[in-house]
């Protein structure tokens, strides 16, 4: 622990682009025995003295560690139109280190940094349903994190300390449910292949699906086990973000359950059906493999 790091962003109220580039970074340097300090300054001198600079000092030198996107035509874009923010610029020369892969790093880039970046550099990656009803986003709840306007402002520093530690919590835990999809995506795409009838596939675990199933025009419905033990029947969409399904379960079952939903589908040991129709159970494999086919011709 003789070696000391230091990592510098500005000062004043912070934005989940600085505090997940931070994160980030305290993610990489953990694999090192380095003593971290990280300062919240606008003072070139100490910028110019610091070992990484993030979204300050109006510069973008991947080599020595500067990594602002404020300066003069920008810091980039990735090739959907989304400008590079400091999460991103940071990410781009870090992530592979961080999350094992080039694979996994795009996986958590699509899914956590671009949002983050396009939020930044003002990119609406989103349209409004309801006039009166908005996302609450991971941007949201950082942002609450400021002290508002009643109260003192002295507590920025420590609050956003506070909200660093937060977001290394939820870049690592993307990062595993990233890897985990990657890893379910060859074992879902061999219980698609080996299904004699591709309208429903059958999986043996608990496996992300929505995304894979989704890329194949055949599905309809998936079915697997529950951690609860019971099996589940869900509808399949083509993306998985929409609550839009390619095939609704049948509207006769909608919220009904046990003996009522057994009656209705004549399958002896069915659960529930979601009012929502994208979903049933029942208590075995046999009894959601019925429901499913019984839901293809409905």
């Amino acid at each position: 622990m003789d070696k000391k790091v230091v990592i510098a962003t500005h000062d004043g109220m912070f934005h989940p682009d600085d505090i997940f580039a931070v994160a980030t970074l305290l993610c990489l340097l953990e694999k090192t025995p380095v003593l971290t300090t990280v300062i919240r300054t606008r003072d070139e001198d100490r910028l110019r003295k610091a070992d990484f600079v993030v979204d300050v000092g109006g510069a973008h030198d991947e080599k020595n560690n500067r990594f602002d996107h404020h300066q003069a035509g920008g810091a980039g874009k990735r090739a959907n139109g989304i400008s590079f923010a400091a999460f991103g610029l940071v990410w781009q020369k870090y992530g592979k280190d961080i999350a094992g892969s080039e694979k996994l790093a795009a996986s958590v880039d699509q899914k956590l940094v671009s949002s983050i970046d396009a939020g930044d550099n003002g990119i609406d990656i989103y349209k409004k349903n309801f006039d009166d009803v908005e996302p609450y986003l991971v941007g949201d709840f950082f942002h609450n994190l400021r002290p508002t306007w009643q109260e003192s402002i002295d507590s920025l520093d420590t609050k956003f300390l506070e909200a660093v530690a937060i977001a290394r919590q939820i870049l690592t835990r993307e990062i595993e449910h990233s890897r985990g999809s990657l890893e379910a995506e060859k074992l879902v795409i061999a219980a698609y292949e080996s299904s004699k009838d591709k309208r429903v596939v059958v999986l043996d675990a608990f496996y992300p699906h929505q995304k894979t199933l989704g890329g194949f025009s055949e599905p309809l419905f998936v079915v697997h086990p529950r951690p609860d033990g019971k099996w589940n029947v869900g509808a399949i969409r083509d993306d998985e973000a929409s609550f839009k399904n390619r095939k609704n379960l049948p509207e006769a079952w909608a919220g009904k359950r046990d003996a009522e939903l057994a009656s209705v589908t004549g399958v002896p040991d069915a659960v529930f059906c979601h009012n929502g129709r994208f979903m049933a159970v029942a208590q075995s494999k046999a009894g959601a493999i019925k429901l499913a086919e019984l839901a293809l011709s409905s």
